[in-house]
């Protein structure tokens, strides 16, 4: 996952649309999350504070930070025996700061 853009959707005259984040939102996994968000991060930075592809991508960005920087749990605790295995950042908080995205 590179965070490099595709070439049509970065067409000078092509609008952001909700399906754009939302093709992005679909790759996100915490090995990814990081570079998803910087590439929505981009696709949305000239967007109207009140655009629908702006909001559903600033979402998107507070929910990758988390998945970035705290992992996932994984296993399942039900298994009677066996612990879980730890999340990659289990002690740690994310780094977003609630707002509009700059930059």
């Amino acid at each position: 996952m590179a965070e490099a853009e595709q070439p049509e959707r970065l067409a000078p005259n092509r609008p952001v649309s909700v399906d754009d984040v939302r093709q992005l939102m679909g790759a996100s996994t915490p090995h990814f999350a990081l570079q998803l968000r910087n590439r929505i991060r981009k696709l949305i930075r000239g967007l109207s504070p009140d655009d629908p592809a702006r909001l559903l991508g600033e979402q998107e960005i507070a929910r990758l930070e988390r998945l970035g920087f705290t992992g996932e749990t994984r296993g399942e605790p039900e298994q009677e025996g066996q612990r879980t295995l730890r999340s990659l950042g289990d002690n740690e908080q994310p780094r977003y700061i609630e707002g509009p995205t700059t930059g």
